[in-house]
């Protein structure tokens, strides 16, 4: 058992560890620029980090948030299949840009269902978005589970995330609606 995660070493790395500055960029990525370095629960920083960013960059077009999230998620597919050749462990605890993207994911209801002005100053939301898809990220329950078990590598690493992130959507969209937030 690991110190960062609770896996065990990867028996054999998916692709050999880059040296020099592809190596950096990859760890900088998957850590989200050193969230993943944060002691106590990685994975919660950065979810915290990517409330932090949707905050400042919800007022942008729906269009360049939407082809922003499908950069980041590709982005964190080849930096965590980096990054677990450098750790030298499967879906180590310091890489959290799956966590981003899948907090990312979840607070898009904000932004579509109250518009670029309030998404972001909505904090009672942002908050529900929050622990809405750490309960999701940390029990995987059904499908989160089942993609966990059965994909591997950056792109295992994201997907679990991205599930749980589409869950925690629809939860937080239905909650909405369901009190009367939006119409």
């Amino acid at each position: 058992m690991g110190p960062h995660d609770g896996h065990a070493p990867s028996a054999a790395a998916p692709i050999s560890a880059p040296e020099g500055p592809v190596r950096w960029v990859a760890i900088a990525a998957s850590t989200s620029l050193g969230a993943g370095f944060l002691p106590w629960a990685p994975g919660t920083w950065g979810s915290a980090f990517a409330v932090a960013i949707f905050v400042l960059f919800s007022p942008m077009p729906v269009w360049l948030l939407v082809a922003s999230g499908l950069a980041l998620c590709a982005l964190g597919v080849w930096s965590a299949d980096v990054s677990e050749a450098v750790f030298e462990r499967t879906d180590d605890g310091r890489i959290v840009i799956d966590e981003v993207v899948g907090q990312l994911l979840t607070l898009a209801p904000l932004r579509m269902l109250f518009g670029p002005e309030q998404a972001g100053q909505e904090f009672f939301w942002l908050v529900t978005g929050f622990v809405a898809f750490r309960v999701l990220d940390i029990a995987k329950p059904g499908p989160v589970g089942w993609v966990e078990r059965h994909t591997s590598g950056g792109f295992g690493v994201m997907a679990d995330d991205v599930v749980a992130g589409a869950i925690a959507a629809l939860v937080l969209a239905l909650a909405l609606f369901a009190t009367g937030s939006v119409g």
